[in-house]
């Protein structure tokens, strides 16, 4: 595609040091050239040890630009300022784009001009589709439930999600590394009178984690930005209340377990429940070791250390 071209979408990828994965990503992107809908692709690279120069030269429709500032906030941001496309998507470089997304997301906003921001959903890719483990029964469920953050929360999920440029210049960048930044953009958003849109046809798919400490780096960054809001002895109350509640909570998730169309057979569900009690207990002792004097801060930017 000719540069003089104004593609219908910008397509932004945040990256750091996953060039395996980034090929998948583009490949899954490639494959949607021929749906109709043009589109460019920017990498922003996010201090990769080697940037993947390599990787984005073997896809004429995207170009690699280099973000120093850490985080995926400043990496998106820095893809939204140079994006030529009147609509932007954001999708993360370790999620594959399901056959007619682009298209899901160039139709929904083409058909409701009243819409300013859009999220699907995420679906768990399985090493072993006949054979899931613990984490990806339990993410598979738990791990991305962008319906509810959109219609609960208020935002989407960056990792799939898109705005028109207009309305994302209008809201402001991305927030830093240290705090949850869809959420924050979200919250913004909102405040400005600006709804989200659930679109179940806007799907990717992203591998589970490797491992429970994956996991509790997730959720270790969520407590930490969570507790930055927790000034008073009342919130801290409050805040210690909710730890011991979700101690307690994976018995009044079984129905949900039990009934979820992303999991299968006795086996999944119960390696899903076995998972989802570990985590909670996880997350119940870590927010009750903030309340007794840890340090939410370190806790939430730790998480990057082995980015």
């Amino acid at each position: 595609m000719p540069m003089t071209d104004t593609p219908a979408l910008s397509v932004i990828i945040p990256h750091l040091n996953a060039p395996e994965v980034l090929t998948r990503c583009l490949d899954a992107l490639a494959a949607q050239r021929g749906d109709g809908v043009s589109f460019e692709v920017i990498v922003a690279d996010n201090g990769s040890a080697v940037p993947p120069e390599a990787v984005v030269a073997g896809f004429p429709f995207a170009r690699l630009v280099v973000e120093p500032t850490p985080g995926p906030g400043p990496a998106r941001n820095h893809g939204a300022r140079i994006a030529r496309a009147p609509i932007l998507a954001f999708i993360d470089c370790d999620c594959i784009a399901a056959p007619g997304w682009i298209a899901a997301i160039a139709g929904h906003f083409a058909a409701h001009p009243e819409t300013g921001v859009i999220g699907g959903d995420v679906r768990i890719e399985c090493a072993d589709p006949g054979r899931p483990t613990a984490i990806e029964a339990y993410e598979s469920i738990y791990g991305y439930r962008f319906k509810l953050y959109i219609e609960r929360d208020h935002y989407a999920g960056a990792g799939n999600m898109a705005v028109r440029r207009a309305l994302f210049q209008q809201v402001g960048d991305f927030g830093g590394i240290d705090i949850a930044e869809d959420m924050d953009w979200g919250r913004r958003a909102t405040a400005m009178g600006v709804r989200t849109t659930y679109v179940p046809r806007m799907q990717i798919s992203t591998p589970a984690r490797d491992s429970f400490a994956q996991l509790t780096r997730k959720w270790d960054r969520h407590i930490g930005h969570d507790f930055a809001a927790v000034k008073s002895l009342p919130d801290r109350l409050r805040w210690a209340l909710r730890a011991l509640s979700l101690g307690l909570s994976p018995m009044v998730e079984t129905g949900r377990i039990l009934t979820s169309d992303r999991v299968s057979g006795l086996r999944e569900r119960w390696l899903a429940f076995r998972c989802l009690t570990r985590i909670r207990l996880y997350r119940c002792r870590r927010m009750l070791g903030l309340v007794a004097g840890g340090d939410g801060a370190a806790l939430a930017k730790g998480w990057r250390g082995n980015g």
